[in-house]
């Protein structure tokens, strides 16, 4: 086919890749795959767009993966990743990589234990501090949702994927729109991860949490851990966007932390049923294409946009700290829930914080948190309402079930109780707007959850756009979403993947190596 379309005989098409798939769904009656194809050809095609049977004909050129191998300026001690999540994965990856016998410090536990205590909580245990939905081996990332999408491309990305894939994704994940790991494959993945930075010679440290750094002359000298002082000069601080504790530690340390933009509101939950028969409008392309997804954009004052849309998904909990509620979504592999959920989110700007303290943000999500916690009596039921209800401001009867994935129960409440102004106002003028879309059929079936507030940091570490350090700490990297620099699984692991590079090309192996 693709000779034929091309005009090219067979013998001039000498390789052939998919570099994107795509649906085409705008119309319901002729729903279409869409390839993007890279044909190796003999001799250069002319030069300029060419167009054949309809057909679109770029010449590509492709990137090479800016790769880097040891420099020359010594390093006495091994560098230390501090978090496993994609940031310091995809770092230490490249450090063990290059020779450099990474020391990964975690401050949760080796998936084989975080699954269990994860479990044990869905099914109304204790929450575990160190152990849970977000601290652990692979982060938040590791019980996310494992959507790879991003709006950054190159071939640090395509890197990125391919390792991947190399550690259990399936190889449709490099060219997918829309690549999905899927909840169920997480764990495998990033346990996949860890056996080969031990097999090149890197190190984890489960259970070890960092409390301190010890400077000299502006320089890193060592990092104060649960575990005790470990000397290094080279640090990549990829903790997370939920590590609390360690973002004051940071401050008090003399970090310069400042305040950012995140995003805060709900969850919205809708039968998957309805979400299929709203995109496909025929039952069977279910079979054909899975449960369908979809991504919404009301323009307001303060736009309000949905935001990881979990086909086939739960509601989870995401809780770094006790006796506070936070939602979240997830979906595996399959997409085999009844339900679809989706985050239903505003951004938030430093100017309306309320504090120009640089944990601003930070507080405000406890604080909201915290109500959620109380408003439900403190079991991490989740607070739920009818989307119909929420718009009129009508008082929910406390003692209605309703429908809904989140394991732990849930329980009817006013969820105007855990939003900002602000955020209250964006998302009763947003919804209206988002139901006309879909033509009345978004909000009769909708329940919303709350609150949702996760999707990215509210503190950017500054560093220096050239070396990647902290300005005046030599050899403290902040990398990831914890760091302010990223939105997700692949704009982490690819920055991460970046600081480790700078590494690499500026050092010997470590003596200690």
């Amino acid at each position: 086919m693709v000779s034929q379309r091309t005009g090219l005989s067979e013998g001039d098409l000498t390789s052939l890749r998919i570099l994107r798939k795509s649906l085409d769904a705008r119309q319901r009656d002729r729903l279409e795959f869409v390839y993007s194809l890279t044909v190796a050809v003999p001799s250069p095609m002319r030069s300029g767009r060419i167009t054949a049977d309809g057909l679109q004909v770029d010449p590509y050129l492709p990137e090479d993966f800016r790769d880097a191998f040891p420099g020359d300026t010594p390093m006495r001690h091994r560098p230390v990743v501090v978090g496993s999540g994609p940031a310091g994965l995809l770092a230490g990856y490249f450090l063990a990589l290059r020779g450099f016998r990474p020391i990964i410090l975690e401050r949760g536990q080796a998936v084989k234990d975080r699954v269990p205590a994860i479990r044990l909580f869905d099914r109304g245990g204790e929450h575990d501090n160190e152990n849970n939905y977000l601290f652990g081996e692979g982060g938040a990332g590791c019980f996310s949702d494992g959507k790879l999408t991003c709006r950054i491309t190159g071939p640090d990305v395509d890197w990125v994927l391919a390792r991947f894939v190399e550690c259990g994704g399936r190889p449709s994940l490099i060219y997918e729109n829309r690549p999905h790991l899927g909840s169920n494959k997480l764990p495998m993945i990033c346990r996949n991860f860890r056996r080969r930075i031990e097999e090149m010679g890197g190190e984890y440290r489960f259970g070890c949490r960092l409390e301190g750094m010890r400077m000299q002359d502006g320089r890193l000298a060592g990092l104060e851990t649960s575990s005790g002082f470990l000397e290094t000069s080279h640090c990549v601080l990829a903790i997370g966007h939920s590590a609390r504790d360690t973002y004051q530690m940071l401050l008090e340390a003399g970090l310069p932390i400042r305040q950012k933009a995140f995003q805060m509101g709900l969850r919205i939950e809708h039968p998957q049923e309805l979400i299929n028969e709203h995109k496909y409008g025929r039952r069977e392309y279910l079979t054909i294409l899975g449960a369908a997804d979809y991504s919404l954009v009301a323009k307001g004052q303060r736009d309000l946009f949905t935001f990881c849309m979990c086909a086939g998904g739960i509601v989870i909990p995401s809780i770094s700290e006790p006796n506070m509620y936070c939602s979240n979504g997830m979906s595996n592999s399959r997409h085999n829930s009844n339900f679809a959920n989706s985050g239903l989110v505003v951004t938030l700007e430093p100017e309306a914080f309320g504090s120009d303290h640089p944990l601003a943000g930070v507080h405000l999500q406890r604080k909201y948190e915290s109500r959620a916690f109380e408003l439900t009596g403190g079991d991490y039921s989740a607070p739920v309402q009818r989307a119909t209800d929420f718009l009129a401001g009508r008082t929910p009867d406390p003692h209605e079930q309703l429908p809904s994935s989140y394991e732990r129960g849930t329980k009817s409440r006013n969820l105007s109780e855990v939003l900002p102004v602000p955020i209250l106002k964006a998302i009763q003028a947003g919804l209206p707007i988002m139901d006309r879309q879909w033509k009345g059929q978004y909000l009769p079936d909708a329940v919303l959850v709350g609150p949702e507030m996760r999707g990215s940091s509210p503190v950017r570490i500054d560093r220096d756009r050239e070396s990647w350090q902290i300005p005046g700490m030599v050899g403290l990297y902040p990398v990831g979403e914890g760091a302010g620099y990223a939105g997700g699984i692949v704009t982490a692991a690819v920055d991460g993947l970046r600081a480790a590079r700078l590494i690499v090309a500026h050092h010997r192996v470590p003596d200690d190596a």
